[in-house]
């Protein structure tokens, strides 16, 4: 049910850590940092002292070390675990195991980790709380093919066949006619198997030219949730987002409204805390469910931004045992934003480009916010995303956010690697979607159509 807590352990990496950082500063806790030999290794200014050594640069061996974190917390005194996104954040087991060594874990509790990762689980949880979800029935697929292809004709095609313990895009194929089913299930399932590992498939269909919109959710211990706006983050490049925005555009608000109540009462019936988001594909007027992430979200700074709302100091109260005051949360955006994911990779090719930092330049002024852990010196490590910061801007109107965001990109310098910044300054002059409400094909559309060096 939450406890006080002085301290929190933070168990990540990157921009995620320095945010959390911050958000335990300000609220006056006291923050436990570590990193892996090769980010300590990547500081800037490596003699100085710096985050708690977790372990070797893979993942496996460092952030994704489950005893070697419970230890780092214990050594520390930390008294709560922070997972940020990424690694563990999403890891059922690992919030248990928190919990289980006496320490609060800042997030969900395990049960509804474990629902809404379950994407056939998930699915049947919304249709019980009557949130509208893709059509589709939210059962496995059975291992006869010819099953499979009763389900997909009347659903009608074309479907879409998804992993359901998938995520990141990963696991997911479409099938537009009946003789392609077979090959279809039995490459998707093995690619289940591997990534996953769990076979289990299900199948829905596959909407054309969908936007897709999430709704941020805010819970606490007693029962009360809230929606926190509405984003879209439909400009993406095989599944991966690459800019967003608050709130989405030309959603009414009053079908906002009514899907925003609709995931609160959702987060109710399956006993969630603190934040989380619902992910819809939406198209011609209608929301369709796919999938809930159950932690802090990468573009989270853009519903802060018109929402007036620290997410991450929400978190940590919650976890406190703090009680959710529903008039703070009206899901009125004030204003607009945009994000852009600055990537150390080559803009065209899409090829990770780590390498040292040897000079940085960010945007300043108002209405710009720059989360980021580089500076000029750092290292970027091929171990780990290739995320190294997130530039957002906030403006009274979509059109004055879209040339504020315009201006902060003109004056944003990385230089010693590659970045994608020259594809986020092609977008923001791309006239479509200036216009605004592309869908989640329009950016792939647009690299395959333009020549090299144009979006």
């Amino acid at each position: 049910m939450g406890a006080p807590f002085t301290s929190v352990l933070i168990a990540n990496r990157g921009e995620i850590a320095v945010r959390v950082e911050r958000a335990c500063l300000e609220l006056g806790l006291r923050p436990v940092l570590i990193a892996s030999e090769a980010d300590r290794a990547g500081r800037a200014r490596p003699d100085e002292g710096g985050p708690l050594a977790i372990g070797p640069s893979a993942p496996s061996r460092s952030y994704l070390n489950q005893a070697a974190i419970l230890l780092a917390a214990r050594v520390t005194g930390a008294e709560a675990v922070h997972p940020g996104y990424g690694f563990l954040s999403e890891n059922a087991d690992f919030a248990e195991a928190v919990e289980a060594a006496g320490l609060i874990f800042i997030g969900p509790p395990a049960s509804a980790i474990r629902i809404m990762g379950d994407k056939i689980a998930a699915k049947r949880a919304m249709m019980a709380a009557g949130v509208p979800c893709v059509p589709g029935p939210g059962e496995p697929l059975p291992e006869r093919v010819e099953a499979v292809r009763a389900i997909a004709g009347e659903i009608g095609y074309p479907v879409i066949i998804k992993a359901a313990g998938g995520g990141g895009g990963r696991g997911m194929r479409v099938v537009r006619e009946s003789a392609e089913v077979a090959d279809a299930v039995a490459i998707t399932r093995e690619e289940a198997r591997r990534a996953f590992g769990r076979p289990e498939l299900y199948m829905e269909k596959f909407l054309e030219h969908p936007r897709h919109v999430e709704f941020q959710v805010l819970c606490d211990n007693h029962g009360n949730a809230v929606w926190v706006g509405h984003r879209d983050c439909s400009v993406q490049r095989r599944h991966q987002k690459v800019v967003e925005e608050a709130p989405a555009p030309g959603i009414a608000p009053e079908l906002a409204e009514r899907i925003g109540a609709r995931c609160a009462e959702a987060c109710r019936q399956i006993g969630y805390r603190g934040v989380g988001t619902f992910e819809f594909l939406y198209e011609n007027g209608e929301f369709y469910f796919i999938e809930m992430n159950t932690r802090l979200q990468v573009e989270h700074p853009v519903t802060e931004m018109t929402a007036g709302v620290d997410l991450v100091q929400e978190q940590l109260r919650v976890a406190q045992g703090a009680v959710l005051e529903a008039s703070r949360f009206a899901g009125t955006a004030h204003g607009h934003a945009f994000e852009c994911r600055v990537n150390a990779e080559d803009p065209e090719t899409f090829v990770a480009a780590p390498g040292r930092i040897t000079a940085v330049r960010f945007p300043r002024g108002p209405g710009i916010r720059v989360d980021t852990h580089v500076s000029a010196g750092y290292r970027v490590s091929p171990y780990y995303d290739s995320l190294i910061a997130k530039v957002i801007v906030h403006a009274p109107t979509r059109e004055d956010a879209v040339r504020r965001m315009q201006v902060a990109l003109s004056q944003t310098r990385i230089e010693g690697i590659a970045t994608n910044l020259p594809l986020h300054e092609r977008i923001f002059a791309d006239p479509d979607f200036v216009r605004g409400c592309v869908d989640i094909h329009h950016l792939e559309k647009r690299l395959r159509e333009e020549p090299r060096g144009e979006a």
